[in-house]
């Protein structure tokens, strides 16, 4: 091997900067252990909350340490925030957290550009959009154009109700022709989004979470969000979805509406009776459905549908004299009453001159379910006179009696408006209402004159840490739509902790048995083969902590793989070198040709199975990300430490004067002169692999897969009780509240997966806590007196019971998941075609390969198929599935390239042989490297399986599966059909001769 000097050199510096890298992370963990074991000893199990308040303890503790120096390399020092920031990332399989994909409202956008207007082409198109958007892959924009066009007629997207307005002016004008608008509109979206992407990353710098991740996903309006080790994931997510949208409206005095809430009473009792009583005599059984309708689908209890006095039995007292209060009302009639409000015959009752009132309510107290009701002064436009893109700065601060507030600062323009405002409201002693997303946050009197300097401050029953989070949503700004959670994954930390625990166990055992196998089958130089692996797991773990990456259960997965193919590596090369030393060369001539023989199955087999982990990267999300990343990661170190670093200890040890047999005494003669007619059993092995392809075909026709929210949208809770659970008895329950849902044991038998369609279409944090709220109540006679709060809980690290998981999939977003994954595994196929043809030079090898792939892929998903119903683990087919699949694919192609390989070598050696013989000789003479390889990696994967994490465990099943399926069809089918169509088109070109 030339330039010896410069691969130690590189090995040594590789192998001290991984060293480097991971020391921060062994830093970080020694102090948060610190941290925690200061926080046990600081508060016992028998104190109240005391979980919380080791949480805190811990929080405050690292806080301290930030800016501390706690870790010095020579002259650098480093402090615990410069240590967190270069430990290795975990992911939120591993940590816990949140991730999310939000959709900012492009219709909402396109609202607002076309400035609300009325016009019905445009508000048609909207609406037709929203409906191809269920079963469309383009943008949102892209389908309104579409639907625009089929229905505009003379309608101009340039019309002065629609796009050409005084807020476009300059940029689209009258006479500007649909494409041109078209092209405008797009600018101003994708501003928009951007706009929403920098608001949103200021605001979670103000969550304070290490390594958080925020990034566009096309230009479809949607941004993915995650946040490993979140501690309280519902604040995030109203993080994420508050539109922060701030307006300031003069409030009419609560007084000077009671006698119209009188009327509207009146009014509404005729209505519910008369309502009450068709619906008695049409259908009893439809009662709430048709109240619900008049009402405009407000939710209402029994109490406000039969009340005598509707909206009086709902009242729970009154604002004080001259206050801007009407009414106070419990919080879950909040809706019923705006809807009572908004009815055509109650609007009516009002005077000419309040036409344009706005009904809103306020935040509730803390600690209350009561809600006072405001009148604001609104105006046709339904515009505030003032609004919170004035604010340039909003702070945390108190107020007169020492409650925490929100102070705000307001541009010039602003503060001219809030002196006017104030001043008016001064001289007709009026309120101001403070308006945050249509809820009142505080209703002030102005009461020393007009407010000059543009300060203002709202103030509402606070906790210190709603003021600062109010504070910090304010001053990222407002985003410019709603944005709805379409996605989202939560995991509590004490799963995280589990997967880390399984990840581990699963990880040191298969590294083991590797290690050993390798010193049982080729001695001394299996033990320099393990050597090698070790420091490929070293740089493999370095270079991840290096580029930031994040480390994942699948990612766990990926390295593990890794060490089955950086076996595979080793295998070939010993397996060519006990080849060239049985034909009689010498050891140092044996290792110098084993080597450089071996060299280009290596590199081909590497390459499609990196092509296929590219691909995987490239349509991945999430944790399967992780995963192609550490393959990719792990092919490169392999091929690094197997071709180099093997080569270096061998030549080491062989010019100390040492030998090396590549074999023990047990496994010398092992697959030695073996000579089987493989080509004569091929049509055995057609006949068997027939047969199991329409069994397969006839289960995925009839059985079908488990599709799973990934594919067809849903919600999934992962849930633990105290007791083994019964899943159909869970699922009857579940289905009572919900419609339909399905309950499965995940893992262990006091654990279920739960999953529900209810409400799917909806979005909103209110619908998720609405559901959430419904699971506890249908699960609470198996929870043995667990609270709501300690039920959804995922702050704990030592929880065990209650909910440990959420994940949550829209249809419109899994249709695009599925179209994905199918556009992956067809590309991994093609991509393999070609890079076969190009290093082949026939098609036939080509078409050998991936007509095994497709073998080995019907296979698998006909298993799942037919296995699903019965197997005690999940079988769902979802990303990580589609993980699966593609590694199948990468490892059924490692192993046929291999024996291509030795044809073409063959095929060039030996020109006087028989094509079959050709064909037999070289899969015999590589049986050996393929059962070899097999089996290292099977174990490997059975002992991922086995002690891994359950969420993993049914992608271990498809790769299990996958390698005994590909072993075979790499011997028996891929093989066979290049011999068979080589021989049909030599056969007819010898005719066409003749």
């Amino acid at each position: 091997m030339q330039n010896k000097g410069l691969v130690k050199l590189f090995a040594l510096l590789f192998g001290l900067v991984s060293i480097y890298q991971l020391s921060f992370t062994f830093k970080a963990n020694q102090i948060e252990n610190e941290a925690k074991e200061i926080a046990i000893s600081k508060f016992s199990e028998s104190e109240e909350d005391y979980r919380g308040k080791r949480s805190d303890e811990e929080t405050r503790y690292l806080e301290a340490k930030g800016t501390d120096t706690v870790y010095n390399i020579g002259i650098a020092k480093f402090t615990y925030n410069d240590v967190k920031e270069k430990a290795m990332n975990l992911g939120l399989d591993l940590k816990g957290g949140i991730n999310v994909i939000l959709q900012i409202s492009v219709k909402d956008i396109l609202k607002g550009l076309a400035n609300h207007t009325n016009n019905p082409v445009f508000n048609k198109a909207l609406e037709d959009a929203s409906e191809l958007q269920k079963q469309s892959q383009n943008t949102y924009l892209e389908d309104f154009f579409l639907a625009f066009d089929k229905i505009k007629g003379d309608t101009r997207l340039a019309s002065p109700d629609i796009f050409y307005t005084k807020e476009l002016d300059g940029e689209i004008d009258g006479t500007m022709s649909d494409d041109a608008v078209k092209s405008v509109i797009s600018t101003k979206i994708d501003e928009s989004i951007v706009s929403a992407f920098e608001v949103l990353r200021k605001r979670i710098d103000g969550l304070g979470v290490t390594s958080p991740n925020i990034q566009r996903l096309g230009s479809s309006g949607r941004i993915l969000i995650e946040l490993p080790g979140v501690k309280d994931v519902r604040k995030a997510e109203k993080y994420f979805t508050t539109t922060a949208q701030l307006q300031f409206w003069e409030a009419y005095k609560g007084e000077e509406f009671f006698p119209f809430l009188v009327e509207a009473n009146e009014t509404l009792k005729d209505i519910v009776d008369v309502k009450a009583t068709d619906e008695a005599v049409e259908n009893q059984d439809s009662e709430d459905d048709k109240i619900d309708s008049l009402l405009g689908n407000a939710a209402t209890d029994s109490t406000a549908t039969n009340a005598v006095n509707p909206i009086f039995d709902l009242i729970r007292g009154q604002g004080y004299q001259g206050g801007p209060v009407i009414a106070r009302f419990d919080l879950k009639d909040k809706e019923t009453v705006l809807n009572y409000l908004k009815m055509p015959q109650v609007r009516a009752l009002l005077p000419v001159e309040r036409r344009y009132v706005k009904f809103a309510f306020g935040k509730p107290e803390r600690n209350s379910e009561i809600v006072d009701l405001y009148a604001l002064i609104g105006n046709r436009e339904d515009f505030p006179e003032l609004s919170g893109a004035v604010i340039t700065d909003a702070r945390q601060s108190f107020g007169p009696t020492n409650k925490p507030t929100v102070s705000m600062q307001m541009n010039a323009k602003g503060a001219k408006i809030w002196e006017e405002m104030t001043g008016k409201a001064y001289a007709q002693g009026s309120q101001i209402a403070i308006v945050l997303d249509n809820v009142v946050y505080s209703a002030p009197g102005v009461t020393s004159g007009p407010i000059s300097g543009g300060n203002s401050e709202i103030s509402g029953d606070f906790s210190l840490n709603e003021a600062t989070d109010l504070a910090n949503v304010l001053r990222a700004g407002k985003l410019p739509a709603s944005a709805d959670i379409i996605s989202s994954e939560v995991v509590g930390p004490s799963l995280g902790q589990e997967a880390i625990d399984s990840g581990t166990n699963s990880f040191m055992i298969a590294l083991a048995l590797v290690l050993v196998w390798m010193m049982f089958y080729y001695g001394k130089a299996g033990g320099f083969s393990d050597i090698a692996m070790s420091l490929n797991i070293l740089l493999i773990f370095g270079i991840l902590s290096g580029l930031g990456a994040v480390l994942t259960l699948p990612g766990i997965a990926g390295i593990v793989l890794t060490i089955g193919m950086s076996v595979d590596a080793n295998v070939l090369i010993f397996e060519r070198i006990r080849e060239e030393i049985a034909k009689g060369k010498s050891q140092k001539e044996s290792i110098q040709d084993g080597f450089s023989n071996a060299l280009s199955s290596i590199l081909d087999a590497n390459i499609t199975t990196g092509l296929t982990a590219l691909i995987l990267f490239v349509f991945g999300t999430g944790p399967i990300k992780g995963f192609a990343t550490t393959l990719l990661i792990g092919i490169f170190t392999s091929l690094f430490t197997a071709i180099f670093i093997t080569r270096l200890l061998i030549d080491w040890y062989i010019n100390r004067g040492g030998k090396l047999d590549f074999s023990t005494a047990l496994t010398k003669n092992l697959f030695r002169n073996i000579n089987i007619e493989f080509l004569k059993k091929r049509k055995v092995a057609y006949s068997i692999s027939a047969v199991f392809i329409i069994v397969s075909l006839g289960s995925l026709f009839t059985n079908s897969l488990d599709q799973g929210i990934d594919f067809v949208g849903g919600r999934t809770y992962q849930v633990r009780f105290a007791q083994d659970m019964n899943p159909s008895e869970i699922t009857a329950t579940l289905s009572d509240v919900f419609g339909s849902a399905d309950a499965k044991t995940f893992g262990d038998a006091n654990q279920l997966k739960i999953t529900t369609k209810y409400k799917v279409e909806e979005t909103g944090t209110e619908v998720d806590d609405e559901i959430r709220l419904k699971l506890y109540n249908a699960l609470q006679p198996y929870m043995e007196g667990l609270t709501y709060e300690q039920f959804m809980d995922l702050n704990d690290s030592e929880k065990q019971v209650g909910l440990l998981e959420s994940y949550k999939v829209s249809p419109t977003i899994a249709d695009d998941i599925k179209q994905a994954s199918f556009w992956a595994v067809l590309g991994s196929l093609i991509v393999v075609f070609l890079y076969l043809l190009f290093r082949f030079k026939k098609w036939q090898f080509s078409l050998g390969a991936v007509a095994a792939v497709f073998h080995d892929v019907l296979i698998v998903l006909g298993i799942f198929s037919l296995t699903y119903p019965f197997m005690p683990f999940s079988m769902e087919i979802d990303q990580a599935f589609i993980a699966a699949i593609l590694t199948v694919i990468g490892y059924s192609l490692n192993d046929t390239v291999v024996v291509f390989d030795r044809v073409r070598e063959y095929l060039n050696e030996h020109t006087s042989w028989k094509f079959d013989k050709v064909v037999d000789v070289s899969l015999s003479s590589t049986l050996s490297r393929t059962l070899n390889t097999s089996l290292t990696t099977l174990v490997v994967l059975l002992s991922i399986f086995i002690f891994g994490g359950n969420s993993i465990r049914g992608f271990m099943f498809a790769l299990i599966v996958g390698v005994v399926v590909g072993t075979y069809s790499s011997l028996f089918i891929a093989t066979p059909i290049m011999y068979d169509t080589v021989n049909r088109l030599e056969g007819k070109k010898k005719k066409e001769e003749e």
